[in-house]
């Protein structure tokens, strides 16, 4: 067996972890971000318990990672092989030796088997909570029926995701189907469901150069998210005229996950990402990125072009398989970086 951790390999129990692993709930009174901003924290999402053993890794080498991922059932021979269930392993940190090791030390295959394959399990935790979130939306009993606790959690998850909330008695009568709760209803139905891993896989490594940007290493910014009011990395070449914009930095790679589909789930440039995820739905049929990533004309300023190029790295890397993928019940592996951040 490969010295995984020259520092600690060790067994702990999961809710001691839990803080550091999944810090997403919002300050009180948190305003939402400004159009095109990113947030850098999630109000209202809930992570769902955490199973009973966490493992703590730190790697010496990019080669021992291959031999984790094998050696946990992550590797290549396992894929082919048709199994998609994932391993909960969580990367707390890019870190800069990762940079300098992919650049200078790896094959482009090594590169990308190792970074989709830890993009992979944040994909599915992410869409976990979302999975979540939708599901007690959907489970909600008709308008005229919902308990009051059930009013003022439908009422904080429109505001979550962008929405007004409609100033009206939900006692006076307003079915689950009638205005304005019922369109509410509607299009948060809409907005809070999943992102297909495949296009999250595609997107991070377009945006990030396969996790070896500036952004990536200094502040696990992966998809090149925009906040504004000072905050977050200023790029090297702001332009003034589209004011004071940095690039949001996040605590974790995990965090720029679950802030980048909130974007996708919540902005108006992606609307029509959500209504072709949403006619997939009414199709009885799972949304996929390839399709999905018709909606992102207006995630770059170059168009349709950067769709194609989505399209494209997600066939050259036959990432289509991706988006049946699940995560495992557990253990827990939290990845440290083996230069010491994270």
């Amino acid at each position: 067996m490969a010295d995984f951790s020259p520092v600690k390999n060790v067994l702990r129990p999961s809710l001691a972890v839990a803080a550091c692993l999944l810090p997403l709930i919002g300050c009180a009174g948190e305003s939402p971000p400004e159009e095109g901003e990113a947030p850098t924290s999630v109000p209202g999402a809930e992570s769902s318990p955490a199973p009973v053993d966490t493992v703590i890794v730190e790697f010496g080498s990019e080669q021992d990672i291959e031999a984790f991922f094998d050696e946990i059932g992550y590797g290549p021979d396992h894929w082919a092989a048709g199994v998609r269930e994932i391993p909960r392993l969580y990367v707390t940190a890019v870190g800069d030796r990762w940079r300098q090791r992919a650049n200078d030390d790896l094959t482009v295959q090594s590169k990308k088997r190792i970074f989709f394959r830890a993009m992979g399990p944040l994909a599915l935790r992410s869409n976990e909570l979302i999975r979540a979130e939708r599901d007690r939306l959907l489970g909600l009993p008709a308008t005229e029926a919902l308990s009051d606790e059930e009013r003022r959690w439908l009422a904080e998850l429109a505001e979550d995701y962008g929405l007004e909330v409609p100033d009206v008695d939900m006692d006076a009568g307003d079915g689950a189907d009638g205005e304005p709760w019922g369109a509410l209803r509607t299009e948060l139905q809409n907005r809070v469901d999943e992102v297909p891993v495949s296009l999250v896989l595609a997107q991070a490594a377009n945006e990030s150069g396969w996790g070896t940007s500036r952004f990536a290493t200094e502040g696990n910014a992966l998809f090149g998210q925009w906040t504004f009011g000072g905050s977050g990395m200023l790029p090297a070449e702001q332009r003034a005229s589209l004011g004071d914009y940095r690039v949001a930095a996040f605590e974790s790679p995990l965090l720029s996950v679950v802030a980048y589909m909130r974007n996708l789930n919540t902005h108006r440039s992606y609307a029509r990402l959500r209504e072709l995820r949403a006619e997939a739905r009414a199709a009885d049929e799972t949304p996929r990125g390839l399709d999905l990533a018709g909606g992102l004309d207006r995630y770059s300023e170059r168009g349709q072009e950067y769709v194609d190029e989505i399209r494209s790295m997600i066939e050259f890397n036959q990432l289509q398989d991706t988006d049946l993928t699940y995560l495992a019940p557990g253990p827990v592996y939290l990845v440290i970086p083996a230069d010491g951040t994270g």
